[in-house]
């Protein structure tokens, strides 16, 4: 959490960061230093941006929706991860607009230090989590970590809320993927009801329900309703 709300600060604060030869003083003997934790922070992005946004369920739809479709590569792992990452933007711009107000601006007036910031930006991405996290899964983290029953959610510490967070979201998009898989499974029982009552037995009944799959996904313009689905799931 701390990695994300730093980097927000280094993209809306361009001069935040001082890189030697540009703006920093030889003397400055913090600057290596901020340089390496930077570096550190964006090696970790990806891991924070899978774990603490809404892209764990839209990537494990998005998996289900091509395996039940039967194409295994079509579309391309690049294309979910563009169209995964564009939704979750979507989706965490009311939670960015939330920390730039509360952490990000007060910090570049000087109105708040550095670990203030990083406490005050933390507040809108856990707020958004425990929204969707289930009380099932926070009580185990909880009991896992032996910290006592806070009296309400929001004093939870991170390192319980992101777990119990992802958990809750792979739940949910299992949920989804399950009930996407149902006419598809559907259209291959009958083809293959179909294709062994006559006597098809050196056609494999994928090579039929494949195609008829993805026609009847696009003749109900499937990507549409799957991406309101999931959008209206937050």
């Amino acid at each position: 959490m701390c990695g994300m709300i730093a980097l927000l600060f280094l993209a809306s604060a361009p001069g935040l960061l001082p890189l030697p030869g540009i703006d920093a003083h030889a003397g400055n003997a913090s600057i290596p230093w901020t340089i390496v934790f930077s570096l550190t922070l964006l090696t970790l992005l990806p891991a924070i941006l899978v774990s603490m946004t809404p892209m764990v369920r839209l990537l494990v739809v998005f998996h289900f929706l091509r395996q039940a479709l039967g194409t295994q590569t079509a579309p391309s792992n690049q294309v979910l991860m563009g169209l995964g990452l564009m939704m979750t933007w979507f989706l965490m711009q009311p939670v960015l607009l939330q920390v730039d107000q509360q952490a990000v601006e007060p910090f570049r007036h000087g109105q708040l230090s550095g670990w203030d910031a990083i406490q005050k930006g933390a507040e809108p991405p856990k707020h958004f989590m425990l929204r969707y996290a289930r009380e099932k899964d926070l009580a185990l983290f909880t009991s896992a970590s032996l910290t006592s029953r806070p009296a309400k959610p929001e004093d939870l510490p991170l390192r319980v809320v992101v777990p119990a967070y992802m958990l809750s979201e792979l739940k949910a998009g299992f949920e989804i993927g399950a009930v996407l898989f149902l006419p598809f499974l559907l259209v291959d029982m009958v083809v293959a009801s179909i294709t062994t009552s006559i006597g098809m037995f050196q056609l494999p009944p994928v090579v039929i329900s494949t195609p008829l799959k993805i026609l009847l996904f696009v003749m109900v313009d499937g990507w549409n309703l799957l991406a309101g689905s999931l959008l209206k799931s937050f």
